[in-house]
């Protein structure tokens, strides 16, 4: 054998072994097609039991309402004045969507669609989440703000901040709220049941911390910053930065995999870097799984072993949904 066949050789096994590893953690199982969404698509939210999926499309004004099993739009909410936050809470089978446009927060029937209820937050509504201990609705809005409303969305009481929250999420014991201030380079802690902030770590080295997931097992969370494009581990107590790895740019969604040890970081460059984090050891990358310019928003769904990318409308590409197996 020649030394440029050894050469060859090698770099094709390489090539076959980042293949096979990337295969073995995503794959791409199907499309669903979003016909005449145009726009930004921002957060998604699913309906477990009816293997529904709920997503923002907030360009064009609209809440897409898609069936897995059947591979198809099944219906959408229009009127919206710039969708972003949607979540779908089972017990109740009600749909919460935040638009930024108007800054409300609306409620509406899970399974006819039809409206339940709104209440008028002022500004720039975004980031939805349910929280179980006091059975509300949280939400971040306006220049400043973390809302905690009632289910009927009847009254509001809420935490001031410095700037605008983006994601946010319960940590491991579910009474402190970790909240991401992008503009402000900075991470607040809320006490939930108090309704007030309790510290703000600002030494995170890199800004423009956009999304956030935590896992509940251990002390841990994860943060993506666009500037540099980085993941950040940190500690649920403290705020310390433990560890740090290069990621996909233009992150806005992430998502840690419990069964796994895995995260899952969606970027607007156009990829889903998959990223093994062991408890005990270092987080590195196991795969740059390509997806769709301008696809930066998703939903990992355990019980279904999905990841699900929301791919906006761009060139000849339609906007659509896609669909990975977890592996």
């Amino acid at each position: 054998m020649t030394r440029r066949t050894l050469v060859l050789s090698f770099v094709l096994a390489i090539f076959c072994g980042l293949a096979s590893g990337q295969k073995s953690t995503l794959r791409l199982e199907r499309t669903i097609p979003l016909p005449g969404v145009e726009g930004r698509i921002d957060h998604l939210s699913a309906d477990v039991t009816n293997h529904r999926v709920f997503i923002s499309a907030l360009g064009n004004g609209t809440v897409e309402v898609v069936d897995l099993n059947g591979g198809q739009r099944i219906g959408e909410i229009k009127g919206l004045k710039e969708p972003q936050g949607v979540l779908y809470v089972p017990q109740h089978e009600s749909l919460y969507v935040a638009t930024g446009g108007d800054g409300m927060v609306r409620r509406y029937n899970g399974k006819a669609l039809a409206p339940a209820g709104s209440i008028s937050l002022g500004d720039d509504a975004d980031n939805l989440r349910f929280d179980p201990q006091r059975n509300r609705v949280v939400v971040g809005y306006g220049s400043g703000a973390i809302a905690f409303l009632p289910l009927d969305l009847s009254g509001k009481a809420e935490v001031r901040l410095p700037v605008h929250p983006e994601s946010f999420q319960f940590n491991s014991g579910g009474n402190q709220l970790l909240v991401n201030l992008p503009n402000d380079g900075s991470i607040a802690l809320i006490d939930a049941p108090q309704l007030r902030v309790t510290s703000k770590w600002t030494h995170l080295g890199a800004r423009a911390n956009f999304p956030m997931a935590v896992e509940l097992s251990s002390d841990r969370f994860f943060v993506a910053c666009r500037r540099p494009a980085q993941l950040l581990e940190l500690n649920q107590r403290s705020g310390s930065v433990t560890q740090r790895t290069n990621t996909v740019g233009d992150a806005d969604d992430l998502f840690y995999d419990p069964a796994r040890g895995r995260i899952y970081v969606i970027g607007g460059e156009g990829y889903v870097d998959v990223v093994e984090a062991p408890k005990n050891g270092k987080l590195h990358s196991i795969a740059h799984v390509s997806t769709s310019p301008g696809a930066r928003t998703g939903l990992l769904v355990p019980a279904w072993d999905k990841l699900l990318v929301a791919a906006p409308h761009r060139g000849d590409e339609p906007a659509r949904l896609l669909v990975y197996a977890l592996r």
